[in-house]
C-alpha cells in the first residue's frame, strides 16, 4: 500500500491546519492511521506539539516543510501530527515515555512507534541534519533488527504501564494540621527577593497563589499573603505581564520576570485572574483590582470568539519572537513624541541597552507612575501603534477545561470587582460550550469555528465545566447550570473513577479509546489535574445537590482528596490546587444561603464578598435551592445561614453579624 497524501486540511486543531501543506504526508491519529502502518509492516513516526509552540515552528520550518526530509519520512514511515491540546491522552503517554527514555521532556515532541502504538525511540526537537540521520537510523533498525525493536517496545510500554499506578494508599488525613505543614513547606521554597518559585525559567505559579489566599482567609497568616503580594506583584509589574492590553505570558526566561516567552495561554491566563480576582476581593489592593479587570478583558477581547474563549496567542509574530511587544525608546518617541516619548521610557523601563534581543526592551511597570492621567494616555497611544505591527497567531481551537476554568474564574470576578459585565460573559461561554459541545449527552474535547471535533472529553474537561457551571449557577440562581454540572460530575463518577480503588481516577473514560496505557497522573501541573479539579466540583455539587444525590458526591469528594496526601506532605509545589481544595474543606467548606430577593440583596452582595475562597454561597426565596430549605428570612428582614460542613450557626441578619460568623 503506498502512502496517501497530507490528510490535515479537514483536522478542527489549527496546528494541525498548520501542517496541511507541509509534504510529510501527515494523518491524525485514527484507527485508520494505525491500521495503514500495519499494512505497511512500518513505523509511526509520531510528532506531538501545539499552535504556540516556538520550537514547533521552528522544526517544522526546517524539516517538515523541507522535500528531502518528507521524502524519508514518507518513504519509511506513517506519519502522524498530534495536537497535544486537543489530544492530551495522546501527550501523556507519550511524554512519559520520552522522559522516561531521555530524562526530559518537551515540545515538539519526536516518537517511533510500532504500528499498535508501542514506542519505542522517543526524543523532542532535532534539527534537519540530526532528524535526517535519525529517521534513516530507525528505519534501518526497523528492516534488520526488528527483533530489537520489538523487545524494547514491549519493555517500554510494561515500564509505562507500571508507571501509571497512582499514588499509593496510606497517606496521612487532609486536616488543618496537613495543610499548615504544606504551606509551611511552601513558602520555604520561595524567591523572597524576586517573587515566584525556583530560578529561571520562572512560571506563574497560579494555583498556588490560590492555595495561600485561601491558607490566609482561614488562619489569617501573613506569611502567606506577603508570599501572594510579593508574587504576584512581581508578575504584574515584570514583562511577562503585557503592559498596555494586560494578560500574561506562559513564562519569564529569567528570574526576575523581565522577560517572557511571549506565548500567551488561556489556562495562564484563566487561573491568574481568579487567583488576583481573590487578592483583590480579600485586600482591595488597587494593583490586584486592575490588573485582574484587564485580564478579564484580555481574555474578552483577545481571546474571545462566538462566546467562548480561544486557546492562545503565538510568541512570534513573521516569525520572530517577541516582535509585536519590544520596544526601543526611538519607537517610543516616534509614536508618543520626545516629551512623552522619554517619559514613557523611563516608566516603562526602556533602555538604550536593552532588556530583550537587538536593543529592545519588554515594558515593566515597576512603580505606579506618579501622573495616572498621563500614563493612561501614553498605554492608548502605544496600544494603537503596537496593533500596526504585525500580531501574533491564534490559535482559535475552543478547548472544554480551558473555558471552564475561564467561566469559574470571570464569575468570581464579578464578584471581586463588583463587575456585572463578567458574570455575562462567563453565563455566555457557558451557555455557548453545554449547547455545543455535549453531544448526545457526552462531552466533547474541543471545537474550531463552531465545529465540534471529535476527540472526546477527558477527566479536566468533565471536571472543570463542572465547577464552572455550578459557579454560575451559584452566582444567577439558573436551574439549568445546576443540572448540567451535575450530570457532568455523574458521567465523571460512572466513566473515569477507578472501580477497584476509591477516590482514585483516569484522566481517560473507560469507553474511550484503549491506549498503550490509560492515563493517571493526580499531580497539578501548568494547568490543575483532572483529579484535583473533579475533587473541586464533587466538593460543590455535593452541598448544592438534592439529598437524594448529594451523599454520593460528598463521599466521593472525601475519598478524592484523601489521595491528594502524601502529595500535600511530600511535594506540596505540585499540588497547588489540591491545596486549594484541601483548604477550603478543611473549613468546612463553609456554606453561606442568604433568604432574601437575590436581585436587591445587599445582604447578599456583602455574603459573595465576604465568603472565603471555595466557599459556596446561594441566594433567594425560601425552597429556591437545597441550601434554603425551610430556611426564609427572620422577622422581614434577609437572613444568612452560615454552615460549616453539616454544622450550622443561627441566622444572621446584618453584614457586621455574617462578617463576623465568617471569622469564628
Amino acid at each position: 500500500m503506498s502512502p496517501a497524501g497530507n490528510e490535515l486540511g479537514g483536522a478542527t486543531s489549527p496546528y494541525l491546519r498548520q501542517h496541511a501543506d507541509n509534504p510529510v504526508h501527515w494523518r491524525q491519529w485514527t484507527p485508520a492511521a494505525l491500521a495503514e502502518a500495519a499494512e505497511r509492516d512500518v513505523p509511526i513516526l509520531l510528532s506531538i506539539g501545539y499552535a504556540a509552540c516556538h520550537w514547533c515552528h521552528v522544526m517544522a520550518h526546517e524539516s517538515f516543510e523541507d522535500d528531502e526530509v518528507a521524502a524519508a519520512a514518507n518513504a519509511d514511515f506513517v506519519c502522524i501530527k498530534v495536537d497535544r491540546e486537543e489530544r492530551p491522552d495522546l501527550d501523556a503517554v507519550y511524554m512519559n515515555a520520552t522522559v522516561a527514555l531521555t530524562g526530559q521532556g518537551g515540545w515538539p515532541m519526536t516518537c517511533f512507534l510500532t504500528p499498535d502504538g508501542r514506542p519505542f525511540f522517543c526524543g523532542t526537537y532535532y534539527p534537519k541534519p540530526n532528524f535526517l540521520q535519525l529517521l534513516a537510523a530507525v528505519a534501518e533498525t526497523w528492516r534488520e533488527r526488528r527483533g530489537e525493536v520489538e523487545e524494547a517496545s514491549d519493555r517500554i510500554a510494561g515500564e509505562l504501564r507500571n508507571m501509571a499506578g497512582g499514588l499509593p494508599g496510606g497517606g496521612p488525613p487532609v486536616r488543618p494540621e496537613l495543610c499548615d505543614a504544606a504551606v509551611a513547606a511552601v513558602l520555604r521554597d520561595e524567591d523572597t527577593a524576586r517573587g515566584g518559585f525556583g530560578d529561571a525559567p520562572k512560571f506563574p505559579p497560579s494555583a498556588l497563589l490560590e492555595a495561600l489566599l485561601r491558607h490566609h482567609e482561614r488562619t489569617g497568616s501573613p506569611e502567606s499573603l506577603a508570599t501572594v503580594e510579593r508574587t504576584a506583584t512581581a508578575m504584574a509589574r515584570g514583562g511577562i505581564y503585557d503592559q498596555l492590553a494586560g494578560g500574561f505570558a506562559r513564562y519569564s526566561v529569567d528570574a526576575e520576570w523581565v522577560v517572557p516567552h511571549f506565548e500567551k495561554m488561556l489556562y495562564d491566563n484563566a487561573l491568574l485572574l481568579r487567583a488576583y480576582a481573590h487578592w483583590a476581593r480579600r485586600t482591595g489592593a488597587p494593583l490586584a483590582r486592575r490588573v485582574a479587570g484587564e485580564t478579564a478583558r484580555f481574555l474578552i477581547h483577545d481571546l474571545g470568539a462566538d462566546a467562548m474563549f480561544t486557546s492562545s496567542l503565538d510568541a512570534d509574530a513573521d516569525g520572530v519572537e517577541g516582535l509585536t511587544y519590544a520596544w526601543t525608546p526611538a519607537q517610543l518617541r516616534d509614536v508618543l513624541g520626545d516629551d512623552d516619548g522619554s517619559w514613557a521610557a523611563t516608566v516603562f523601563g526602556v533602555t538604550d541597552a536593552g532588556t530583550f534581543e537587538h536593543g529592545t526592551s519588554v515594558l515593566q511597570l515597576l512603580a505606579d507612575a506618579d501622573d495616572p492621567a498621563r500614563l493612561e494616555r501614553v498605554r492608548t497611544a502605544l496600544r494603537a501603534a503596537r496593533s500596526t505591527r504585525p500580531q501574533p497567531g491564534r490559535d482559535d481551537k475552543v478547548v472544554t477545561a480551558w473555558n471552564g476554568l475561564a467561566i469559574t474564574a470571570l464569575a468570581e470576578a464579578a464578584v471581586a470587582l463588583g463587575d456585572p459585565e463578567l458574570l455575562d460573559a462567563a453565563t455566555g461561554c457557558a451557555r455557548a460550550v453545554v449547547d455545543l459541545h455535549v453531544v448526545d449527552g457526552r462531552l466533547r474535547r474541543a471545537s474550531l469555528g463552531g465545529r465540534v471535533g471529535e476527540s472526546a472529553a477527558i477527566l479536566e474537561d468533565h471536571a472543570a465545566l463542572a465547577t464552572g457551571l455550578l459557579t454560575v449557577h451559584q452566582a444567577t440562581g439558573e436551574a439549568r447550570w445546576l443540572e448540567t454540572g451535575l450530570h457532568l460530575v455523574d458521567v465523571a463518577l460512572d466513566h473515569f473513577a477507578d472501580p477497584q480503588r476509591d477516590g482514585y481516577w483516569f484522566d481517560t473514560a473507560d469507553d474511550a479509546e484503549a491506549l498503550v496505557l490509560r492515563p493517571s497522573d493526580p499531580f497539578d501541573g501548568a494547568t490543575p489535574s483532572g483529579a484535583s479539579l473533579i475533587a473541586e466540583a464533587l466538593q460543590l455539587a455535593a452541598h448544592l445537590a438534592p439529598p437524594s444525590r448529594a451523599g454520593r458526591y460528598g463521599a466521593a469528594a472525601d475519598a478524592t482528596l484523601a489521595t491528594a496526601a502524601l502529595i500535600l506532605e511530600r511535594a506540596p509545589r505540585s499540588g497547588g490546587h489540591w491545596l486549594a481544595v484541601a483548604e477550603a474543606a478543611v473549613r468546612g467548606p463553609i456554606q453561606i444561603a442568604v433568604a432574601c430577593d437575590p436581585a436587591a440583596s445587599e445582604l447578599l452582595a456583602a455574603a459573595r464578598v465576604l465568603a472565603p475562597g471555595g466557599a459556596i454561597v446561594v441566594g433567594g426565596p425560601v425552597g429556591s435551592s437545597e441550601l434554603l430549605t425551610d430556611r426564609d428570612r427572620v422577622r422581614g428582614a434577609d437572613a444568612a445561614y452560615v454552615c460549616r460542613g453539616r454544622v450550622c450557626d443561627l441566622p444572621v441578619t446584618t453584614q457586621d453579624e455574617l462578617a463576623a460568623a465568617l471569622t469564628v
